[in-house]
């Protein structure tokens, strides 16, 4: 992976705790996200207990861990503790709430008090803004784009991104992380706008080991596999 030089960090995304000690072993991942539904899935019963576990482990790369309350007041409460675990914790926040309503100054608040925020959810360029806008001065802060969910609507999320990006010009201690990528393609088209970070599920960076591949070979290793799955399945016509 070190020999593609990419500029983007690649942040692993998920929550069972040997994937991220098997990727945390390898210096090309550069930080790491999880977030409620990915816990639920990995049947982690215990959030504090988990996550003080893998801040044991991994106490020297960034790791996002989400709050799970709605209302403004309890998230603060769960913000402030989160932020309390680790100097290298960010606390996710949502760019809203359930009912709609903007986190902004509660984002603004935990970030002047210097809780290192990741704000997540976001899909349009003006929730980018006003959230940007509220991490003027603030620690050091992630902004995360749904650039994969934008994408399953239809909508090119590339335009977005590049207007975010320079939203950000003159916000060096906010970075913007290119969230919920669909395919490997998505790191390279990252990287190629500059976007400072990417998340990365354990399937997409699997597929790492195909970059560079010659498509002719690739082509004839297709064939043969379709070739030996209809042997085995015995098709006859």
């Amino acid at each position: 992976m070190e020999a593609l030089n990419l500029r983007v960090k690649i942040y692993a995304d998920g929550a069972e705790k040997g994937n991220m000690l098997e990727l945390y072993a390898n210096p090309f991942i550069k930080g790491f996200t999880t977030n409620p539904t990915l816990m639920r899935k990995a049947k982690i019963t215990d959030y504090e207990s988990f996550a003080r576990d893998i801040l044991e482990a991994i106490p020297d790369r960034p790791i996002s861990f989400e709050v799970f309350a709605d209302e403004p007041r309890e998230m603060e409460r769960q913000a402030r503790l989160i932020h309390s675990w680790g100097p290298n914790v960010y606390v996710k926040i949502p760019v809203t709430n359930t009912r709609g309503d903007s986190m902004c100054a509660l984002v603004k608040r935990l970030s002047k008090d210097g809780v290192k925020v990741n704000v997540t959810a976001i899909l349009t360029v003006m929730q980018a803004s006003s959230i940007i806008s509220a991490l003027i001065e603030g620690a050091p802060a992630n902004i995360s784009i749904f650039a994969g969910r934008i994408a399953d609507t239809g909508v090119d999320p590339l335009p977005i991104m590049r207007s975010v990006l320079q939203m950000l010009i003159d916000q060096p201690q906010v970075e913007l992380i290119w969230a919920s990528p669909r395919e490997l393609l998505n790191i390279f088209q990252a990287d190629a706008i500059g976007c400072h970070i990417i998340t990365a599920t354990p399937d997409i960076l699997k597929k790492m080991s195909l970059v560079g591949r010659d498509l002719a070979e690739y082509s004839l290793e297709t064939v043969g596999m379709f070739y030996k799955d209809s042997r085995a399945a015995g098709y006859r016509l």
